[in-house]
């Protein structure tokens, strides 16, 4: 990610054309409606102001106190106070103060304080707040926050917060919309779809999928994690270096059969599964989905703990929501492993028959023209484990550069 590169060169290249001067003369006023017509003349880039106001824009050497213009104000040394302008703000050297902005606010060094625009703050580095409705851009440290209403761009900051990407090298916090990007996040990494990370020592939390290559925390996704290792993966599908992944076949007490893919790290997975159940002429198709847990005893023997969801749907005509919890001792033999064991379950449907393909029933009742039952049953099935490393290793190094 050349990110850093980028960001400087375009922020150079703007703040080039203002080239600092040592303010000489000083005064209590400036007052003017677009440079050089003002009190201090053509002269205004030597002066110290105390207080600036301008019609239009305004050119000044350094401010002490308070400026303000209509259009825009353009500071060629550093700015000590407030500074506000309708549409634009420019400052060469520092500011230890405020500069607040309709459109941009352009600093060609350190801003303590804040940053506030419409669009667009642009800074070395940042000891405060950047808020931008659109961007924010800080080529050096953020300690403190940047919040866009669209990105944030940093070499390393504390808390980002964008409306739909965040990009850092180094970052405490991330929380984005739609991406979030960084090399190193201690603390946690929040996106409505996607975050991206080398190093994670926090969490990770995504609406979709998460990428990263070393997780020491919570990696939580609606859909995917990816990552070369992670501590406690929760998804659907994780990709995990260090973890397993494994194809399988299971079945249960009432004959409903699937074609499983189980995917984690060392201690929690994710399970798909996709089937159906044909017996005494019941036809159904079959959805599962589900967490679990192994839970090692004795080199190749463990507890495989899985809560999961099942759904059986007739012809989409009637549908058995079957939500339950398994305790599955397993056996494994190199990449084959066997696993059977009891089954708790809750089962709804809106056919009155569904009661009758549960398990051994233990509570059961009927309402608002559904079928509730409480049941124990059994399920088992044996998988095949694939190797794992050498897939999260390729599309780590793809996304993460």
């Amino acid at each position: 990610m050349n990110r850093k590169s980028i960001i400087t060169t375009a922020l150079v290249a703007f703040a080039s054309t203002i080239v600092n001067a040592q303010t000489q003369l000083k005064s209590n006023a400036h007052i003017g409606f677009v440079y050089p017509l003002s009190t201090n003349g053509v002269k205004a880039p030597e002066y110290a102001n105390l207080v600036s106001l301008h019609a239009l824009a305004g050119v000044s050497g350094a401010e002490l106190g308070f400026c303000g213009a209509g259009v825009a104000s353009i500071v060629r040394d550093s700015v000590n106070g407030f500074i506000a302008s309708g549409i634009l703000n420019v400052v060469g050297g520092n500011t230890d103060g405020c500069q607040a902005a309709g459109v941009a606010n352009i600093s060609g060094k350190n801003v303590k304080g804040a940053q506030l625009a419409g669009v667009l703050n642009m800074a070395d580095t940042v000891d405060g707040l950047q808020a931008a409705g659109f961007v924010n851009i800080a080529t050096g440290h953020v300690n403190g926050a940047q919040v866009a209403g669209f990105a944030n761009i940093a070499d390393s900051v504390n808390t980002q917060i964008g409306g739909f990407v965040n990009i850092t090298g180094d970052a405490n916090t991330q929380v984005g919309g739609f991406l979030n990007i960084a090399e190193h996040v201690k603390g946690a990494q929040v996106a409505g779809f996607v975050n991206i990370a080398e190093q994670v020592d926090g969490a990770q939390i995504a609406g979709f999928i998460n990428i990263a290559g070393k997780v020491k925390g919570l990696q939580l996704a609606g859909f995917v994690n990816i990552a070369d290792s992670s501590d406690c993966p929760i998804g659907l599908i994780n990709i995990i270096g260090n973890g397993e992944v494994a194809l399988g076949v299971s079945v249960n007490e009432i004959g409903t059969t699937l074609a499983t893919f189980r995917s984690g790290g060392r201690t929690l997975y994710g399970i798909l599964g996709v089937g159906g159940n044909f017996v005494d002429g019941y036809s159904a198709i079959a959805f599962q989905a589900g967490m679990g847990m192994h839970v090692p005893v004795y080199r190749s023997f463990r507890f495989n703990m899985e809560a999961t969801v099942t759904s059986l749907s007739n012809r989409w005509y009637h549908t058995d929501i079957r939500s339950g919890f398994k305790v599955m001792p397993s056996l494994r033999f190199g990449n084959v492993e066997v696993f059977a064991g009891p089954s708790f379950s809750y089962t709804t449907s809106a056919d009155r028959n569904g009661l009758g393909r549960v398990g051994y029933s233990v509570w059961s009742r009927e309402n608002y023209h559904y079928a509730h039952d409480l049941s124990i049953g059994v399920e088992g099935g044996v998988q095949f484990h694939l190797a794992t490393k050498k897939l999260a290793e390729k599309i780590i190094s793809k996304k993460i550069q």
